[in-house]
């Protein structure tokens, strides 16, 4: 952390070194379509939402996914970039967006990525689903695994796609998750996304996300549009320090989902600021342990924690530290031992569990008895 600032224990508060606190924060704007969603990328926060967690059709979003499970296998090694992929008749079939393959033509692995996140290639999703699982069927499956191992707990696939089915479904947060995932596990394959065209078989095909354009802070991610789900955007961008992540859908046009996921990615940069408050493994506490064989153990932080606050407020956090009374060896390394809780104007912003740094055993047997001795007068 770049600015200055000290970390009363006794207290629980500490104060911080910035700029001065700026007015309150208005509400977000007025969204049109059926669901959205702001989200801050580093801490996880929700800026702005609405029916964020109502089914809705995922369509070509979908591919957010379709293009995880691809990186995944890259990899794991079992699946390479320069791999050739024989079109099949089903492939070659499906209807919708397409970046037009041909029937038993062998097309590279790279091509065919670059034709899902850039043209929204129906034809390539289904390629490549048939190249890592040999099935569409299967590849769902393996859609589904991911998704629950990210916590996507709204979220069944159907297909590599898309297109409709009657048991696909998503929300606008889960989406949001499934993006942040994408770029955090794999910005290598992330970095593809912004590409404003790709040309394959002698024809140019553009990206469908309006954004590249209009907005340079915005790095993706993906478009979708079926009768059924309206038009919707997951769109990414990074200004500064910040990146968040946009979610609209079931707009009535492409010109509508853009205009909408700028005005919350807008909303969002213009009226808060994310900071690490805290490195992992950072002490905040070091506490009284009893019956141990040292008296003393540090408190800390399993993971980075990371804040978003209304700009020009930092300096107005609190922090309050809650340990366990009394806290008696024997102590694992990384137990939870108690919160951190962190509030802006009396409201609490998160709280996180306070972990053991290191192990303390217990005392030896006088060692024991002194400190039960002494704790019959705290």
């Amino acid at each position: 952390m770049s600015k200055s600032f000290a970390v009363l224990l006794c207290g629980a508060l500490f104060a911080l070194d910035v700029a001065a606190a700026a007015p309150g924060v208005p509400g977000p704007p007025q969204i049109p379509g059926t669901a959205h969603v702001l989200l801050d990328f580093a801490s996880g926060d929700v800026l702005a939402e609405a029916n964020a967690d109502q089914g809705v059709e995922p369509a070509s979003l979908t591919k957010i996914m379709t293009v995880y499970v691809i990186a995944t296998e890259l990899a794991k090694g079992g699946v390479k970039l320069d791999d050739l992929v024989t079109i099949s008749e089903k492939a070659w079939r499906t209807g919708g967006s397409k970046m037009f393959v041909e029937v038993g033509k062998k097309v590279t692995v790279t091509d065919l990525l670059h034709g899902i996140i850039i043209q929204s290639g129906n034809d390539a999703s289904v390629a490549l689903a048939e190249h890592v699982s040999g099935d569409e069927t299967v590849f769902a499956e393996l859609m589904n695994q991911h998704a629950a191992r990210l916590g996507l707990s709204n979220t069944h696939f159907a297909n590599a796609t898309g297109l409709p089915d009657p048991t696909m479904r998503t929300t606008a947060r889960d989406v949001a998750k499934l993006g942040a995932a994408l770029i955090r596990d794999f910005p290598e394959i992330y970095g593809w996304f912004s590409a404003r065209e790709f040309v394959f078989n002698g024809i140019r095909q553009e990206n469908r996300n309006m954004l590249l354009d209009i907005d340079p802070s915005v790095d993706g991610i993906k478009t979708g549009h079926t009768e059924a789900a309206g038009y919707c955007l997951a769109a990414s961008a990074r200004r500064d320090d910040m990146r968040l992540l946009a979610v609209v859908m079931g707009t009535d046009s492409t010109r509508t989902r853009a205009s909408a996921t700028q005005a919350l990615l807008n909303y969002g940069f213009r009226f808060y600021e994310s900071h690490q408050v805290y490195d992992a493994g950072a002490v905040i506490e070091t506490a009284r342990v009893w019956q141990g064989s040292t008296e003393t153990v540090p408190l800390g932080l399993g993971e980075p924690l990371h804040l978003v606050v209304p700009r020009g407020r930092y300096q107005d956090l609190q922090a309050k530290v809650e340990v366990r009374n009394p806290l008696l060896a024997p102590i694992a390394a990384g137990s939870e031992q108690g919160m951190l809780r962190i509030s802006l104007d009396g409201k609490e912003l998160k709280a996180v569990p306070l972990r053991a740094q290191t192990a303390v055993p217990e005392a030896g047997l006088f060692g024991r008895l002194y400190d039960r001795f002494l704790l019959l007068f705290e």
